[in-house]
């Protein structure tokens, strides 16, 4: 069935759907991180209003203008006949305008920031939004994900600092989040591989096949480990960190533990479950560490 080209409103769980607002406990944990650090654990509350508005409203731009570009695609993949721009119960129209809208919230909080935030934000759009059209061309379209949530902890490091000073403690979680999202993003890839490869869509398992695209991201996820530890190490955090750390190693060898070339139907388990509780275990184990030993703000 062809997707209603009008503007039906949907219900609200038609739209917490459509933009996958659960999801937003991947980024936003890493960008509370990065805002927590740059502040000594301590940011004023306006300061974290924006900060969660500005991560919220830039994913749900992007996953509504993903699902905008994509309805064709889903229209023709058995797995994703069931969204809502395909089924008719949310308009292309009305999916397009919440997205255009979301940018809008996303530019107007960055402005309201400081003016390095504001100035950066376009491009920050320009990677958000642009990397729906990647597997159009490229087998990279994991790492270019990857980089899109990447920009939340360099961003909120910016909404605290204003300016590029001590950059390496921002540069290596976002380096960490780059390579585990980019791996777990292959991972749930490895559902669509041949549906990909007859529509010739780029993605690392319809390159390499399930196998390798599966030690691909365990390798991703090692990458993750060590910039993890790195990030430890040279921000001076405390057991309470090492504790989270020691956590989301543990979630991530179970995360590979679930999933096989010969078993995939545990993806969804991997992709959401193990790597929501990863993120929010490391941001509140990191405030706890920094409520029970503060570190001066930068």
């Amino acid at each position: 069935m062809s997707a209603d080209p009008g503007s039906k409103a949907g219900s609200l769980g038609d739209w917490l759907s459509l933009v996958k607002f659960s999801h937003s406990i991947f980024a936003l944990p890493f960008a509370l991180i990065a805002l927590l650090l740059a502040t000594g654990g301590r940011p004023p509350l306006r300061m974290l209003a924006l900060v969660v508005v500005a991560a919220v409203a830039a994913r749900t731009a992007a996953m509504a203008f993903n699902r905008w570009v994509d309805r064709d695609i889903d229209q023709r993949n058995p797995r994703t006949v069931s969204r809502e721009l395909v089924t008719g119960k949310i308009g292309a129209p009305a999916a397009l305008a919440l997205a255009l809208a979301a940018s809008a919230i996303f530019l107007l909080a960055s402005g309201m920031l400081n003016a390095l935030c504001a100035a950066l934000s376009p491009f920050v759009l320009i990677v958000l939004l642009g990397y729906s059209y990647t597997k159009r061309f490229t087998w990279a379209c994991h790492l270019i994900l990857g980089l899109a949530l990447a920009l939340a902890p360099l961003g909120a490091w910016f909404a605290a600092t204003g300016s590029f000073v001590h950059l390496t403690t921002p540069l290596l979680l976002a380096g960490a989040v780059l390579t585990w999202v980019a791996g777990f993003d292959v991972i749930y890839a490895c559902q669509d591989v041949d549906f990909d490869r007859s529509l010739g869509l780029r993605s690392i398992p319809a390159r390499l096949g399930v196998r390798r695209a599966l030690q691909v991201a365990r390798l991703l996820h090692v990458v993750t480990v060590a910039l993890l530890a790195c990030f430890g190490v040279h921000t001076g955090l405390g057991v309470w960190w090492w504790v989270g750390y020691a956590a989301a190693c543990s979630l991530l060898v179970y995360e590979h533990t679930i999933v096989s070339p010969q078993d995939l139907s545990r993806v969804n388990a991997a992709f959401f479950t193990v790597n929501g509780c990863l993120s929010i275990v490391l941001a509140v184990l990191t405030a706890i560490d920094l409520w029970v030993a503060p570190i001066a703000p930068v």
